[in-house]
């Protein structure tokens, strides 16, 4: 599995940047008291020290006082916070800093400083009255890596390609008869000979490609998709045949026809297949929801939709996968009964969810006292791991991803084995009745 949950632990962390993202930028202070800070990795942190050290020189000579007063504020606080990291950590620092004002007009300090999920290429320092998330979104971008087969009658070459990046692992030449037989050649030996010796190129490609996209300690692809290339119809052959692996068969996303071979073949490969690369979340998405919805049709009985039900599976440990819509918005309140000091959960969506909301028992009408409040969705992102399970977010882009949003309440998931919900329901409360014969 261990595949697997480092792509959900990935994720995860881009759901987190997306989110943080949209806080800073809608952050505001008033005046230029907002400092956005970003080293990269091998940058020094005394190099930074000491340009905050002449920044706070020259905002010492800031005419307005409420002004020198908020900049000078947000220098120290950047320094401070700097103070705790002896070296810029191996993904480059991120750091934002300043007053900023909320909803209700107070003035509020916020410091967010986090080593990134991977590395960051930028170097900034501006000092303004808003967060600049720009750099940010660079650790968004996709570092999906995808394998190339280019096959054709004189050879077959391997490449992958990680964003602009391409590289070919390995090519190697074949020597197949043509078709024409030479005379006194029995025309069935020769094309015996020939298919024969297409049959072993195939295989040998098939086996290369195994030994070059499977990670042999995971024993799962390293690539998040395949193209197949080729001129004539060995690419086709190959994808079914069954000599090619399994594992990767399931990974191939395109088989497109190119002119030549070789690196020029891949170069044009990689051309036809930009629209595909650039759609593989989206594909990978359609694909999740796709066998949701067939779990769904096919009444296996081993999904579950709907916030109440999805979180009582996944309390039993049964949820393989947990499908949630990245903007879910959503409130996991944990309550206690002021009287019983019963603890209770809510979970309540925007249009339930005032501020003001006093909760109260029905029966008894004891009031009930917010002991924690959090999103649900940074709840899910906090704890998949205890219910054993892999968390997707998905987005409500692709149609059946609109429709898993708006049918479904944008909640749900794939279970490990049969269950039926409805029958847990009168035993909600935890307790369970025992006949009595």
């Amino acid at each position: 599995m261990s595949g697997d949950g480092h792509e959900t632990d990935k994720n995860i962390e881009i759901w987190k940047i997306k989110k943080l993202i949209k806080a800073l930028e809608a952050a505001r202070g008033n005046g230029t008291s907002m400092i956005s800070l970003i080293m990269p990795p091998r940058d020094q942190i005394s190099r930074v020290t000491k340009m905050l050290g002449d920044e706070f020189g020259t905002a010492s000579n800031i005419k307005s006082r409420v002004n020198r007063q908020s900049v000078l504020g947000a220098i120290t606080s950047a320094q401070q916070r700097l103070k705790l990291y002896n070296k810029v950590p191996p993904n480059g620092l991120v750091l934002y800093t300043g007053t900023i004002v909320t909803d209700d007009g107070k003035e509020k300090k916020v410091t967010i400083d986090f080593e990134p999920f991977r590395p960051i290429n930028a170097s900034l320092y501006l000092c303004d009255n808003k967060f600049h998330t720009e750099a940010l979104n660079e650790l968004l971008e996709s570092d999906d890596k995808f394998g190339f087969i280019v096959m054709d009658g004189n050879g077959t070459l391997f490449g992958t390609l990680s964003g602009n990046t391409r590289e070919v692992l390995h090519k190697f030449t074949v020597d197949l008869p043509k078709k024409h037989g030479r005379g006194g050649q029995s025309a069935l030996r020769f094309a015996r000979l020939r298919m024969e010796k297409r049959h072993n190129y195939v295989r040998k490609t098939a086996e290369l490609a195994t030994q070059f996209y499977i990670n042999p300690q995971t024993s799962q692809p390293n690539v998040s998709g395949l193209i197949l290339a080729g001129s004539a119809d060995f690419k086709t052959e190959l994808s079914q045949s069954d000599m090619f692996d399994p594992r990767l068969q399931a990974k191939i996303l395109n088989v497109v026809d190119v002119s030549y071979g070789g690196e020029n073949g891949f170069n044009q490969a990689i051309e036809l297949s930009a629209e595909i690369l650039s759609n593989v979340k989206f594909i990978q998405e359609k694909r999740l929801i796709g066998k949701y919805f067939e779990e769904i049709s096919q009444d296996t009985g081993k999904y579950v939709f709907g916030v109440d039900d999805t979180l009582k599976v996944l309390e039993m440990g049964a949820v393989e996968t947990l499908i949630v819509w990245e903007n879910l918005d959503m409130t996991r309140y944990v309550l206690k009964n002021s009287s019983t000091g019963e603890i209770v959960i809510k979970h309540l969506n925007k249009e339930q969810d005032s501020d003001q909301t006093n909760f109260r028992d029905q029966a008894t009408n004891a009031e009930l006292e917010v002991q924690e409040k959090l999103s649900l969705l940074e709840w899910f992102a906090n704890e998949y791991k205890r219910f054993g399970c892999t968390l997707e977010f998905v987005t409500n882009k692709s149609q059946e991803g609109s429709q898993f949003c708006r049918g479904f309440g944008g909640i749900g998931g794939m279970l490990r084995y049969q269950l039926d919900v409805r029958a847990y329901d009168e035993l909600s409360d935890g307790e369970f009745y025992e006949d009595s014969e």
